[in-house]
């Protein structure tokens, strides 16, 4: 998976899940097991998933 964004400031306000994982450079399980978890926050918005652009800075600071 290509990262599509090459700056935090690129990154939209809420991104997928599929977003998330070329930005961690993880896979697609471990991108949903850090939701499912709570390690990351998320919101559902209907069926879908979205993270918020804050909560992916707040795992890096805790985890970094």
């Amino acid at each position: 998976m290509v990262n599509k964004y090459h700056s935090f400031d690129d990154l939209p306000l809420t991104l997928k899940v599929e977003d998330l994982m070329p930005i961690l450079c993880i896979g697609r399980n471990t991108a949903y097991d850090l939701v499912r978890s709570g390690q990351i926050k998320s919101i559902r918005v209907g069926r879908n998933i979205r993270i918020p652009k804050s909560e992916i800075l707040s795992f890096l600071n805790r985890n970094g």
